[in-house]
């Protein structure tokens, strides 16, 4: 396929920044520094990594202000380069164009309403009363729930399973094997017994959102689960029910989200974390990976409770002593209160 080429000056123009060098350049696609070739596109968003611009073959390059002499190689000078590079990158590589139309094989129960500019692929199902908004694509085998909303530009990639009722705003994007709105683990024990509690919540989400492959949101047990504005989520990530993600948060992957549990705007959870049920977590927040969360953060600021790795038999030392820090804390109390005696003696 053959791609459009655009000069520097052109980029520019669009998405700000000042060109230096040979504005007349031209790329039509982006790479990195290691592996750019003449008219691609390439950015330096660290000054570590200036070893790496000496050797590259880009054709011309994003650098910030404190970059912009580093190099003689045609660039472009902004104030952020890796969001100016996320920019260029999504202009460079849109999305595959919408087919409007209903696949022969898809089913639409009664009452549903489908945009006539909406993509429904094969062997899709969508429930009675379900609503698709204007430019949306339904991808391949994925299951509307009767009752759903789903807005405009929506894009749903194949066999994603979207329960009745859930509500899901403009922009969404959802890679394969996402799960909205299955039942909360919602459970009482009676006389040894576990009893299902019925999840009557729904599960909605903001616009521009994007869920990554294999991620399950979990409908409300009484009130909805709710994902804010903005908010990006990585590929196997829980959310129970009634989890609020707010706007603009980023979860990476794997992390775990007990029920109730509230996390404000602008957090970014590294991998694998855990996060107790029934917190409060504040705006602003940075939690590190593998961290446990076992009470609310108030405050915003990094959090990290990693236990350092080491030898394996140096860690189950260290993990045996763990064990016996109460002990050794009445200890060292003990030896304080004879220390003061003595010293009083003195």
């Amino acid at each position: 396929m053959k791609r459009t080429a655009y000069r520097l000056a052109d980029i520019a123009s669009r998405f700000g920044g000042h060109v230096l060098g040979d504005a007349d350049t031209t790329v039509n696609q982006v790479a990195t520094l290691d592996s750019a070739q003449a008219g691609q596109l390439t950015f330096l968003a660290s000054g570590k990594y200036r070893v790496q611009l000496a050797a590259t073959r880009a054709g011309a390059i994003i650098v910030g202000s404190a970059d912009a002499d580093a190099t003689e190689i045609p660039r472009i000078v902004c104030d952020n380069p890796y969001a100016y590079f996320a920019r260029v990158s999504a202009f460079l590589n849109p999305l595959p164009e919408t087919v409007p139309g209903i696949h022969s094989s898809a089913v639409v129960g009664e009452g549903a309403q489908i945009d006539s500019s909406a993509q429904i692929a094969a062997h899709v199902v969508i429930g009675a009363g379900a609503r698709i908004g204007a430019g949306s694509v339904i991808m391949e085998g994925c299951s509307i729930g009767a009752g759903v909303t789903i807005g405009d530009d929506v894009r749903l990639y194949p066999r994603v399973v979207v329960y009745h009722d859930c509500v899901l705003g403009n922009r969404l994007i959802a890679h394969s094997g996402v799960v909205i709105g299955a039942d909360g683990f919602g459970i009482a024990l009676d006389a040894g017994r576990w009893l299902k509690i019925p999840q009557i919540g729904r599960v909605v989400i903001g616009d521009d959102v994007e869920i990554g492959a294999n991620t399950t949101i979990d409908r409300g047990a009484l009130d909805d689960t709710v994902i804010e504005d903005g908010v990006k989520l990585d590929n196997q990530i829980q959310v129970a029910h009634n989890v609020r993600i707010g706007a603009h948060t980023a979860i990476a992957g794997c992390v775990g989200i007990a029920g109730s549990t509230t996390i404000g705007r602008h957090c970014r959870i590294g991998g694998s974390a855990g996060i107790l049920g029934h917190l409060q977590i504040a705006d602003n927040v940075e939690i590190s990976s593998f961290t446990l969360i076992g009470k609310s953060i108030r405050e915003a600021g990094s959090y990290t409770g990693i236990f350092p790795f080491s030898k394996n038999e140096e860690w189950r030392k260290n993990a045996a002593q763990l064990r016996h820090l109460d002990e050794l804390a009445d200890k060292i109390k003990m030896l304080q209160q004879e220390v003061e005696v003595l010293r009083r003696k003195d």
